[in-house]
């Protein structure tokens, strides 16, 4: 139910603890949003950017984490590359507003690949730097997803649990039904007067 925590300890990508993080959270226990007073992890945040660098290929411009992202042309060439032709346009120089366009794709394109709405940033999250923990929750939502994609490139954040999956055979499920119906039966009547069960003790 929304608003209702999924237990006890640390959000897996962003160290954050569950009680901190506002309300309300989706089924599968993911935020909707980080606290802007939260304080930014460094360490997450050079992850992410070799993360980026080992995808495109090429070496990032020095500077600060927000700033590099900043204008969103680097983020529309990173979905582009996980999945070419996500952003058509790509506005390396011109207005604010024109920027900011840029990461309005990204956010549209990443949404497409799968990233849920609610850990999607908002453009002023990061063009105007009021929650950049939010930015970096979406930037590990993604990195998480291409598993479930064809791309074999560099990977960011833990591995995700594969699916396993049973098949049984008819025979299979008749055998165990039996099995189950004879544990059944003798339970039954292990428990009747007389013939006593597990833990009683049996008296001569």
């Amino acid at each position: 139910m929304p608003g209702e925590l999924p237990g006890a300890g640390y959000h897996p990508y962003l160290e954050v603890p569950w009680d901190t993080l506002k309300f309300p959270l989706n089924s599968r226990g993911a935020c909707i949003r980080i606290p802007m007073s939260r304080s930014r992890n460094k360490e997450q945040e050079a992850e992410i950017l070799a993360w980026i660098e080992a995808v495109l290929g090429e070496k990032l411009p020095s500077g600060n984490y927000d700033d590099i992202l900043k204008d969103g042309v680097i983020l529309c060439n990173l979905i582009n590359k996980l999945a070419p032709g996500s952003v058509k346009k790509i506005q390396s120089k011109g207005t604010n507003f024109q920027l900011m366009e840029n990461i309005q794709r990204f956010q549209a394109a990443i949404k497409n690949y799968g990233v849920p709405q609610e850990e999607i940033f908002q453009t002023a999250d990061l063009f105007e730097k009021r929650n950049i923990p939010q930015v970096t929750l979406c930037l590990y939502a993604l990195g998480r997803l291409t598993q479930k994609h064809d791309w074999t490139g560099p990977s960011l954040g833990p591995k995700m649990a594969e699916e396993n999956k049973r098949t049984f055979t008819d025979d299979q499920l008749r055998a165990s039904e039996g099995h189950l119906g004879l544990q059944m039966g003798y339970n039954k009547g292990a428990s009747q007067a007389g013939h006593g069960g597990f833990g009683n003790t049996r008296h001569m």
